[in-house]
């Protein structure tokens, strides 16, 4: 990445990570730029990280190596049509809109290579996973760029088929909201039992940390990690018991397959 020149095409809070991830992993201010219809939008990334921002999207794309399409889903079909005429061919387009397959966007843009990326809201902290996926005319040289690109903010795994990219969005792409669910419940039921809201958070958040460090740091699965710490007629056992009794695995099962099959969904409603 020390030479491609990249553009974004929309600058808010995803876009803005990423580029805060380029600048902080070395790459030049001016090999940045962006687009952005609000003007207060444009001062401040300007501001945050001395890029050069554009109203038009057109202007942006010029002499750029790589194209990032970080729009709301619902304009994809309008930016597209926009800055089609500008694209210049083998320009890298890279798509971090949900629900809009690599096929939508080559009618609206033609036979541009195109890399369709899914990822998930911790990229704001530099914590992130993103599912990616490149079409055939994409480039080794390409899905490097795509790689570091994603990389920027968290880490980046290549699928084989396009179709993955449902699951990635039921995993991981809606995934933080579920945890989030999970501390909300056990912060309020920390407070039925007498602690203090504060006191619940505190418990639950660094609970929910600590395991998460400990998860990504052992050699061992997650259904090991809780087999360790569920002592025989325990109190952890207890609350497995409890959890699964209530049909815990195929709750979560459903639920994701309901977010799978909205994304497919999605797509196939935002691609007309």
């Amino acid at each position: 990445m020390s030479k491609t020149r990249i553009a974004f095409i929309g600058a808010g809070n995803m876009a803005a990570s990423l580029i805060g991830g380029l600048r902080a992993k070395g790459l030049d201010a001016a090999q940045i730029r962006a687009s952005d219809p609000g003007e207060e939008t444009r001062a401040r990334v300007h501001a945050e990280h001395g890029i050069e921002m554009f109203a038009d999207n057109a202007e942006a794309i010029q002499g750029v190596d790589v194209v990032v399409l970080a729009v709301k889903p619902q304009a994809m079909k309008a930016v597209c049509d926009a800055i089609r005429p500008s694209l210049k061919p083998n320009q890298l387009v890279v798509s971090i809109a949900a629900g809009i397959t690599c096929a939508s966007m080559n009618n609206w843009l033609g036979a541009q290579p195109i890399v369709r990326c899914m990822p998930n809201t911790p990229a704001l902290v530099r914590q992130g996973v993103s599912g990616l996926y490149a079409t055939a005319k994409v480039s080794a040289e390409q899905r490097q760029q795509a790689q570091e690109l994603l990389s920027a903010v968290g880490i980046a795994l290549w699928l084989d088929e396009e179709q993955q990219l449902d699951a990635v969005t039921a995993v991981s792409g809606s995934g933080p909201a579920y945890f989030f669910l999970l501390i909300e419940a056990m912060t309020a039921a920390g407070v039925k039992l007498g602690l203090p809201p504060e006191t619940a958070a505190q418990l639950t958040l660094q609970t929910a940390l600590g395991a998460a460090h400990m998860a990504v740091a052992s050699d061992v699965d997650a259904a090991e990690l809780r087999r360790r710490v569920t002592s025989p007629a325990g109190t952890t056992e207890a609350a497995i018991k409890s959890f699964q009794a209530g049909g815990f695995e195929a709750l979560v099962e459903k639920a994701l397959g309901a977010a799978a099959y909205r994304s497919a969904e999605m797509a196939e409603q935002l691609g007309k």
